[in-house]
């Protein structure tokens, strides 16, 4: 039974991550600067070395170094030789660098038509109303069999709606120019934000970032620094990749290990200002994906940034510190606590605000996928270098990759604009 080595407990025994159970989602919280990144690095570092694919959200832009192996120094040498590590525990990791914008990886890049009316709704904060014409207009996409591949596409579909209204109102409905102005001011501020450069083709196929590459399993990093500047795109983009997953991926039953492990930082994101209908399908996406080999692991500062339907789906667990400074940090403290099974010779809700950087209070499902008593523990330390790479090694490094020719250029394909100019 494969195990995956990520913390030792006070009594300085190992605390491990059932590779059967991977893939019941996970949860790695708490607040800035308490040791996140590290644990997530590790999990990822696990589950490469053992031949799974990872997908993770660089929100701060310091994982790139991941592909090159760490140093026994500072901190992790201390953790090093308090675990009898040598040198050849350090290693760096096969690594994939994406960017919507393009500048930092390899571009990203979704057609409208695969985004989908809702997604896109949310993603322009539409009301019922102005969301009700959009979906019209998708409708009438369909019907005509025209392609909506990037904005220009929609824009102009938008226009041709909104022109012929009154041919379109027995049988779609009525077409409110309100809406369709409002529609269209938010497609503004969307290009303004770069969406321009995220609609259009060749459009990315998820199979590209399910690779293994000498026997590991590729980290894919995709830098959301510049992303994370318009948190609705980066939003829309977390929640069509898991939908693309769920309804692109085989059935696999209950595999040996995960087929890919999905790393979602800031993960409120996601849920912030979504619908009942959007937050249902995300509780159902998380809960039927791992028939499909999937693990999901959201990354936050409080278990309480995400919805109870979905927080009851992640069965690991790491918490690392809060701290409670108020009467709400102190609520909140309290919530993150009573998320664990109790451990009777420690004080859970105590020891969140105890705890140091690198220190976490740890569960994992057992053999059997109920979860462990919670310990507290030492997260280990990190296989791959701390230190990201420069602007010059990771350039070097997405234009060498394979994949990069494919994707470095848009295509502009015959679509909905070009069939409205005829």
């Amino acid at each position: 039974m494969t195990q995956y080595l990520i913390a030792h407990d006070h009594q300085n025994r190992p605390i491990e991550l059932i590779a059967k159970m991977a893939n019941r989602h996970g949860l790695i919280a708490g607040a800035t600067g308490t040791g996140k990144t590290v644990t997530l690095r590790k999990l990822a570092e696990s589950f490469s070395q053992s031949g799974v694919p990872v997908f993770m959200a660089d929100v701060k832009g310091d994982l790139s170094g991941i592909c090159r192996a760490g140093q026994n120094s500072g901190k992790v040498a201390e953790r090093m030789q308090q675990y009898g590590l040598t040198d050849d525990y350090l290693q760096g990791f096969p690594v994939r660098f994406w960017d919507v914008y393009g500048s930092t990886g390899i571009p990203v890049r979704v057609s409208i038509s695969a985004m989908g009316s809702m997604l896109l709704a949310r993603l322009m904060n539409l009301n019922d109303t102005q969301e009700g014409v959009l979906n019209l207009v998708f409708k009438v996409a369909d019907d005509n069999g025209w392609h909506l591949i990037d904005l220009k596409d929609l824009r102009s579909l938008l226009q041709y709606v909104s022109d012929h209204a009154k041919e379109y109102r027995a049988t779609y409905g009525n077409v409110s120019a309100a809406s369709i102005g409002a529609i269209q001011r938010q497609l503004l501020q969307l290009e303004s934000e770069g969406a321009a450069q995220f609609f259009g083709e060749p459009e990315l196929d998820l199979l590209d970032w399910i690779q293994t590459e000498n026997g590991q399993g590729v980290i894919n990093i995709l830098n959301a620094e510049k992303l994370m500047r318009s948190p609705r795109l980066y939003s829309a983009f977390m929640l069509w990749f898991l939908a693309e997953l769920f309804e692109n991926l085989p059935e696999t039953g209950d595999p040996d290990k995960p087929k890919f492990v999905l790393f979602f930082d800031e993960a409120h994101l996601i849920f912030d200002n979504a619908n009942k209908v959007l937050i249902e399908q995300v509780e159902q996406a998380v809960r039927l994906i791992r028939s499909k080999g999937v693990g999901v692991y959201f990354v936050t500062q409080n278990p309480t940034d995400l919805p109870d339907t979905v927080l009851g789906q992640l069965g690991n667990r790491v918490q690392h510190a809060l701290r409670a400074f108020t009467p709400r940090d102190q609520k909140a403290v309290k919530a993150a606590a009573d998320t664990f099974r109790s451990n009777p010779d420690l004080n859970v809700a105590e020891a969140v605000g105890e705890l140091a950087v690198g220190e976490a209070l740890v569960s994992f499902l057992d053999a059997q996928g109920m979860p462990q008593i919670v310990q507290r523990a030492w997260i280990m330390p990190p296989q791959s270098q701390l230190a990201p790479l420069t602007e010059s090694e990771r350039s070097a490094a997405f234009q060498a990759d394979s994949l990069y020719p494919h994707y470095r250029d848009a295509v502009d394909s015959f679509s909905a604009f070009e069939a409205l100019q005829q």
